[in-house]
């Protein structure tokens, strides 16, 4: 597709305000402590438990911090270790869907058992399992969650490179004389980047999920580190009492994720020749 008819088609569609919700999001959490007013690690023992007003605007914890300081600190974290996640499943579920589709015999047998393997196991009780295996903090959680992401995304890979390879273009390159890695960079990677952008930003939402799931369960980093996750795990005790406490991030892991998720969606009905004529 070519780029003035993409964002032309991307103008029209539902792609480009989920895009900018999702960029909005990313850029308050980066942006945002430099505009926040409270220190998001301060306590202060006579604003406990305080609902939301005019000083703090979505109220305070159980220890007097302001949620809307922590909260925007927290996205960061949160943010990052979805991010970096996403960049390790992206890079090796990549290599492994390439060679596992367009080799196929052996190498795609090899590739696809131990593939098989992780995908019995349930994806948090795998993140755990590598959380217990690294250690905790935000770095372990990043790779926990990004490894356990790789099989999924390598089958989908695998699946668009073993259809692609049937193409005549590809059939061509090869007759012609091009080597498998520029058959594989310069006629297969670029002819399957449409579901794999689609996959990669639903695999996001799937990463801010899990990462928060992880923290909530006290495998991220030190309690008084603002993550999304850990302020959630702090508010459910206070849920009669003090909801905002709770609210605050679960909105917050909510509309991050519908939002990487719609957006997604548009994306793949963007690249996906069948959705698009279907109008689906």
């Amino acid at each position: 597709m070519r780029a003035p008819a993409f964002l032309g088609r991307l103008w029209r569609t539902r792609a480009l305000l989920w895009g900018l919700l999702v960029a909005a999001i990313a850029l308050l959490s980066l942006c945002g402590p430099w505009v926040v007013a409270h220190d998001p690690m301060a306590m202060d023992s006579t604003s406990q438990l305080l609902p939301p007003g005019r000083h703090h605007w979505l109220g305070t914890d159980p220890f007097g911090r302001d949620i809307l300081s922590r909260l925007v600190w927290g996205g960061r974290r949160t943010l990052g270790v979805a991010g970096a996640a996403v960049l390790i499943t992206v890079g090796a579920g990549l290599l492994l869907g390439l060679l596992s589709g367009y080799f196929g015999g052996a190498v795609d047998e090899a590739i696809m058992r131990v593939v098989d393997v992780m995908l019995a196991f349930p994806g948090l009780l795998l993140i755990l399992g590598l959380v217990a295996v690294l250690g905790a903090g935000s770095k372990a959680l990043a790779v926990a969650v990004g490894i356990t992401g790789v099989p999924a995304f390598s089958r989908l890979v695998r699946s668009a490179a073993m259809s692609a390879r049937e193409e005549l273009y590809v059939l061509a390159a090869l007759a012609v004389g091009c080597r498998r890695r520029r058959v594989i960079t310069r006629h297969l990677l670029p002819n399957i980047v449409g579901p794999v952008v689609a996959f990669a930003t639903v695999q996001f939402g799937w990463a801010i999920l899990n990462a928060s799931a992880t923290s909530f369960l006290g495998l991220g980093e030190s309690p008084s580190v603002p993550e999304w996750g850990s302020m959630l795990n702090l508010g459910r005790g206070y849920l009669r009492a003090a909801p905002w406490v709770s609210a605050a991030p679960g909105l917050a892991i909510t509309l991050a994720v519908l939002s990487v998720n719609m957006l997604g969606d548009e994306l793949r009905r963007l690249f996906d020749p069948a959705l698009r004529w279907q109008g689906a």
